[in-house]
């Protein structure tokens, strides 16, 4: 199963998209990243994501037995510096959530929004991402998240980033739910991507682990994933 492929000509009609950390998380090749919803007490209520080498690149933690329904989460590097942080607008019958760049401060505005395109429907609903300081910039996120398939496209519907289960490529054997492949096209901000995924496990609510026509075997990757 191939999950992505490379594209020279996706690289070359696209701009380059930082909104989170200047480019430092744009690059001119697709990136892989194998990402684990884990956590360092209870089980499921954190993030780690690694490279297609096994290094940690982004991380999410947090405690406690209610922290599934946390108002903010911090994504950060793997030595704690904050790069986003995303937080849940309330009320909102749309399940908005707005970004910020670094850690959130009192008073600061938000950078992006997220909020589900519908109030009908869960799991399988739309996503809309609006970038406040460009008009222009909007994204939609199609799909459904409790079962790790979904697509980010930009306005021209070129897509930016995909969201799947992982396959172990040695094996072919899908992993559990709790392993998934974050595909990030080039000129697309990783760490943007990856506040995605922070904000869809929000939205899709404790379904996610528990919604399987099927139950496969959970296996565990190894870091040359």
């Amino acid at each position: 199963m191939t999950l992505c492929m490379d594209s020279e000509s996706t690289a070359e009609k696209m701009k380059e998209i930082s909104v989170v950390q200047d480019g430092n998380y744009v690059f001119k090749e697709e990136i892989h990243y194998t990402v684990l919803k884990t956590s360092l007490f209870f089980s499921g209520d954190g993030f780690t994501a690694y490279d297609c080498h096994g290094q940690l690149v982004f991380r999410v933690d947090s405690y406690g037995p209610d922290s599934r329904n946390l108002d903010e989460l911090v994504l950060m590097d793997p030595d704690g510096r904050c790069l986003l942080t995303v937080r849940r607008k309330r009320p909102s019958l749309h399940q908005r959530w707005e970004g910020f760049k670094g850690e959130r401060i009192d008073g600061d505005k938000p950078t992006f929004s997220i909020k589900r395109s519908s109030m009908i429907g869960r799991s399988h609903s739309g996503v809309t991402v609006e970038v406040y300081n460009n008009s222009n910039e909007e994204y939609h996120i199609e799909g459904c998240f409790s079962q790790r398939c979904c697509t980010v496209f930009n306005t021209m519907k070129e897509t930016v980033a995909e969201i799947h289960r992982k396959v172990d490529p040695t094996t072919g054997v899908m992993l559990g739910k709790e392993v998934l492949t974050l595909c990030v096209k080039p000129g697309f901000d990783a760490a943007f991507a990856m506040g995605f995924v922070l904000v869809l496990d929000q939205i899709s609510g404790n379904n996610s682990l528990d919604d399987d026509a099927t139950m496969e075997p959970t296996v565990h990757p190894t870091t040359e994933d």
